[in-house]
């Protein structure tokens, strides 16, 4: 490739913001020539390596603004350890067809079982495939739906969440709601339902959110409104934290139910 035209890509690479087309030109000109390529088959090559650096660097951004506790991905999860899913039933979350959708997903199953962090890897899978991502745990949306309610901004940050492709509610019946809040948090489920997908996470059966939300009617809306187009995971077994102890249970537990 000459000077004069290495020099012309550069200049249109950079007019274009995409300095890294004259690099990726340059480095698989001599490739191409060797393998005959056809002048299609180079584009396709350059463009498809720019595309490739785009999406990487955005979705590390979409990743940082998510707000995860730490990234977690499906190869780390320890498939071994938790019966009650298989690697396999993950594929199509993964792709991202529940998002295309508006279909929800929720992980249900005691402390310790893995839902934060198969939570966390589909919000991070969400990410490489383009959409933005919001993670906070039960607690924390509450306090900002609260934040934006006393003041009088409630539906503008309604409608500013629904501008995120897939919001993750973590720890949903580890502390009970108040009634403001059971409220708060049934608008922001309602808001979403077939427009955006959520993903919840809960130790706690259905048939005992009632008990987080104080009121069964509440609660009974809000699970309609969530399971009506959603994938339902029920993990099962003992807390993987706690393995390396030789334990089921925790120790303080443990001796409760020696001395009674």
């Amino acid at each position: 490739m000459g000077e004069d035209t290495l020099k012309q890509i550069a200049y249109l690479a950079a007019a274009l913001k995409a300095p890294r087309i004259a690099r990726t030109a340059a480095r698989l000109a001599d490739q191409a020539r060797a393998g005959g390529w056809s002048h299609e088959d180079y584009l396709a090559a350059v463009l498809d390596r720019e595309v490739a650096a785009r999406n990487a660097s955005g979705a590390q951004l979409r990743i940082r603004a998510a707000g995860f506790p730490a990234p977690k991905t499906v190869e780390e999860f320890v498939f071994d350890h938790q019966p009650g899913i298989r690697r396999e039933d993950l594929a199509p979350l993964l792709a991202g067809h529940y998002l295309a959708e508006a279909r929800n997903v929720v992980l249900l199953g005691p402390p310790g079982t893995g839902k934060t962090h198969l939570a966390i890897a589909l919000g991070v899978a969400a990410c490489h495939t383009g959409h933005r991502v919001l993670f906070g745990t039960a607690s924390q949306w509450i306090d900002r739906l609260h934040r934006a309610h006393t003041q009088d901004r409630l539906a503008a940050e309604l409608a500013k969440l629904k501008r995120y492709g897939l919001i993750i509610v973590d720890e949903v019946g580890y502390l009970p709601f108040e009634q403001n809040a059971a409220n708060l948090f049934f608008q922001l489920v309602s808001s979403r339902y077939e427009h955006a997908s959520l993903i919840l996470t809960s130790n706690l059966p259905f048939a005992r959110w009632g008990e987080v939300f104080g009121d069964q009617t509440v609660a009974a809306a809000m699970i309609d409104r969530v399971v009506h187009h959603a994938e339902v995971h029920t993990l099962k077994g003992a807390s993987y934290r706690l393995k390396h102890l030789g334990t089921d249970t925790l120790p303080s537990v443990a001796i409760t139910k020696q001395t009674n």
